[in-house]
């Protein structure tokens, strides 16, 4: 059986990249301020409240509006790590690194010292796991180690990189193409470019990247390192019943994993003096654009003029 484990519009990695290109997007903007640097407690205190108190009210209205309604247990876990072929934990390391990006662009905002900043970071988490813990104490779920442990490398990327290098020289990026599978599965899959975007892992390439060419006129050009998935019906196999509780067997689509090696481009780069096309350029920048890429799977390579 394949579990659902959260509402689609509440704890999806769009919802949650949502938020995170809004806060990035006010963040970068005030970052450019004159006062930045100067340790300002009443920034702080904003980012407290707007941080840890946004996200109180966000996982209180969760619980009124999911959890509450279903069977409650004493705390336990699931063992989800065979679903999907880890995409979804993917998603988890993403969202989480987004997450702790934002944390520390508050901390540069609020003027927080630089061997401080990489705490700030640990907004990640504390976003996350409250997640896991409601999924822990529900009967029909259970909190996932696995997602626990993704959502640790993801902020731990970002906050390691921080306080390291004071910069991310790695960078996690998504990149989504539609699957002719979503058709046979739109409740599980997506039935609109929108909800496939979140849910149909067919789709879905998650990218480290990293932009090696220093203080050249094309040092905004990288190599990114992809991971996907194909001919995932189910999240363990492709078999599932319909609405009429007859059994489908899509066994004869074969599920296998994808690695890719790409160009990339750190949008964050590109020089201009327009401060509204640098904020543009730091959020596209979580995405990854079209590129040429070479692509192993199946136990051969294949190359792509663009991949998306």
């Amino acid at each position: 059986m394949n579990i659902v484990k959260q509402p689609y519009w509440l704890s999806t990695n769009l919802f949650k990249l949502t938020i995170v290109i809004a806060l990035l997007w006010s963040f970068n903007l005030l970052a450019q301020s004159d006062t930045v640097g100067i340790n300002n407690k009443k920034r702080q205190n904003l980012c407290y409240a707007v941080g840890l108190g946004g996200s109180a009210v966000v996982h209180a209205g969760l619980y009124q509006m999911w959890y509450k309604d279903y069977p409650s247990s004493s705390f336990h876990f699931i063992n989800d790590n065979r679903q999907w072929l880890q995409m979804d934990k993917f998603g988890h390391a993403y969202s989480a690194y987004y997450l702790s990006y934002t944390g520390i662009e508050a901390a540069q905002w609020a003027g927080v010292s630089k061997k401080n900043q990489w705490k700030w970071g640990l907004f990640g988490l504390i976003f996350q796991t409250p997640i896991e813990v409601f999924d822990g104490f529900s009967a029909g779920w259970g909190a996932s180690t696995g997602d626990l442990i993704a959502n640790t490398f993801g902020s731990a990327l970002c906050i390691g990189q921080h306080a390291l290098w004071q910069e991310q020289k790695f960078t996690m990026k998504f990149s989504y193409s539609p699957s002719s599978y979503r058709k046979e599965r739109p409740n599980v899959l997506g039935n609109s470019f929108l909800t496939g975007l979140s849910k149909d892992y067919n789709g879905q390439t998650y990218w480290l990247c990293y932009s090696p060419l220093k203080n050249t006129k094309i040092d905004f050009l990288g190599l990114g390192l992809g991971y996907g998935a194909n001919g995932l019906l189910g999240g363990t196999e492709n078999k599932w019943e319909d609405q009429n509780k007859q059994l489908v067997d899509r066994t004869d689509v074969k599920r296998y994993r994808q690695y890719y090696l790409s160009l990339d481009y750190n949008l964050t780069k590109i020089k201009t003096n327009n401060k509204t096309l640098k904020k543009i350029l730091f959020v596209l920048n979580c995405i990854k654009l079209p590129s040429p890429a070479l692509e192993f799977s199946n136990q051969r390579f294949k190359g792509h003029l663009l991949k998306f």
